[in-house]
């Protein structure tokens, strides 16, 4: 065979060689593509999972009115909702806004007070600071606080507003949380706006000892820490 034939078949095999492990190298990348995909597809999917179970729209919707609107402490104050306003914010009726906390009964916790008091006694504190402490990566502490049916509306609504301050206030007292101011939303519904009914004397309570009435059950703030994407 002459040289230039020789040299021509050695051209075919090599150009052979090159095409197939082309070939092989794109089917490769193109898998490789694919399981990067599915890899990030299953990320996501477990990013997604830490949006617990009660993190419905309608309370990703409450939460992010009353941390924007009236519950973030701002400057070494603090704002909230009034019940006229919290209705505004809740946009539902009381039933539908207990509702959304229903889910919730093993991660919060009530706050109970004395008749026409806003202090916190020694178990009320103590539960404080027992929910605040296990915040297990959530980013937003909720305070919902309610004054039973006895006496006016204007007064309820003023001592509605203290029980939630006296959290707050507790709170910055005990814990040393640089974040604090961020973290916390307060809402206070006096007497006018979603009473407990007797479904939640089963919830955990800092006078649990004591015979549950619904009376007994709004004299009390709401506390939970809340893991939801906004």
């Amino acid at each position: 065979m002459k040289p230039y034939g020789i040299h021509f078949g050695v051209g075919v095999v090599v150009l052979a060689a090159i095409s197939i492990l082309m070939s092989a190298w794109l089917h490769g990348a193109a898998k490789r593509v694919e399981e990067s995909k599915a890899a990030k597809e299953g990320e996501v999917a477990v990013a997604s999972a830490s949006d617990v179970q009660y993190c419905s729209p309608a309370l990703k919707t409450i939460l992010r009115r009353v941390l924007t609107s009236c519950g973030l402490v701002k400057g070494g104050g603090s704002r909230g909702c009034q019940p006229v306003e919290a209705k505004n914010v809740a946009a539902m009726s009381g039933d539908d806004f207990n509702a959304l906390f229903a889910p919730m009964s093993e991660r919060a916790a009530l706050i109970q007070y004395e008749v026409d008091k806003a202090e916190l006694d020694e178990a009320a504190k103590a539960l404080v600071d027992k929910t605040f402490s296990d915040q297990k990566g959530a980013s937003y502490f909720l305070v919902v606080s309610r004054a039973s049916p006895e006496g006016s509306v204007e007064h309820n609504r003023a001592l509605s507003e203290a029980r939630a301050n006296a959290v707050l206030d507790h709170l910055k007292t005990t814990f040393n949380d640089p974040d604090l101011e961020q973290e916390v939303g307060l809402l206070w519904l006096g007497k006018e706006f979603a009473q407990l009914d007797e479904q939640f004397c089963q919830w955990k309570r800092s006078h649990a000892e004591q015979q549950c009435d619904v009376n007994q059950l709004n004299r009390s703030a709401f506390v939970a820490w809340i893991d939801c994407r906004l």
